[in-house]
């Protein structure tokens, strides 16, 4: 299996989904113990959930699991949340804070896989958002991901619905960020912006408003369109339908501004 699927369109944004994939090689997926081979820390359905909610976007997906490799963490291993409890460049642990390997890879395995699927997996991307920026002379990149609602080891309390992540302001324009909030401010789902996600390191490594290359993550609580978060993970139509509706008014709204942030920062 490629580690990357790439769909090109023409329109100013990118939608980046590193933690879609549930591909595990038979080799690294047997080192791993009944906890991690549960892969539970997926970001479940998020290609199906924004699956045609804006036509003609571009989608760069990894195809790979996070075990294997986190396409959204520092390929030099620097935390993006120091002194919180979080998950490494290759996880050690799930987000619950227990062991996932029966046999633990080493810092040869981990420099493999960073080439053989980090490093590919952000060669996609750039030159996407490469091609992008030639056609538009800017480019939005909308990093798509998920997570469940409730996990005490990595926050307090209920995770709110949206949480919308610009590294406090600093990955894009902040009319696109302003944007973003009154849309889901409008909504009835809970939000907040740079709470506990404050954007993961794509949103921070590509995000160079000054340079017309904006960057946006969003990270759903999976409440809002499974049918419960634990296994079998099950996507239910109606609440996705209900959500994707305010998924296209994001992604709709963000193009019909891209213009004028053309030249902005």
């Amino acid at each position: 299996m490629k580690p990357v699927e790439v769909i090109c369109g023409d329109v100013p944004i990118v939608l980046g989904l590193p933690h879609t994939g549930t591909h595990i090689p038979p080799a690294i997926f047997a080192q791993l113990n009944d906890i991690g081979q549960e892969k539970a820390d997926t970001d479940w359905h998020i290609d199906r959930l924004y699956d045609g909610v804006l036509p003609n976007a571009t989608t760069v997906r990894a195809t790979f699991h996070r075990y294997v490799i986190d396409a959204n963490r520092d390929p030099d291993g620097i935390s993006l949340y120091p002194g919180q409890n979080t998950t490494q460049l290759v996880p050690l642990t799930d987000f619950d804070g227990r062991d996932i390997w029966q046999v633990p890879p080493s810092e040869h395995d981990m420099a493999q896989r960073c080439v053989d699927y980090h490093t590919t997996y952000h060669a996609a991307l750039r030159a996407e958002l490469d091609r992008v920026y030639q056609l538009h002379g800017m480019v939005i990149l909308f990093d798509c991901h998920s997570i469940r609602s409730y996990i005490p080891y990595l926050f307090q309390g209920i995770l709110p619905d949206f949480n919308i992540g610009t590294n406090d302001g600093t990955t894009c324009h902040p009319m696109m960020q302003h944007m973003v909030e009154q849309i889901t401010m409008a909504s009835d789902y809970t939000s907040v912006s740079n709470g506990r996600f404050k954007g993961g390191w794509t949103t921070r490594h590509y995000g160079q408003p000054n340079k017309g290359r904006h960057a946006i993550q969003l990270e759903l609580a999976q409440s809002t369109y499974l049918t419960q978060e634990n296994p079998p993970w099950t996507y239910d139509p109606t609440k996705a339908d209900r959500l994707r509706n305010h998924l296209a008014d994001i992604l709709t709204t963000l193009t019909d501004i891209a213009p004028k942030l053309k030249g902005a920062s």
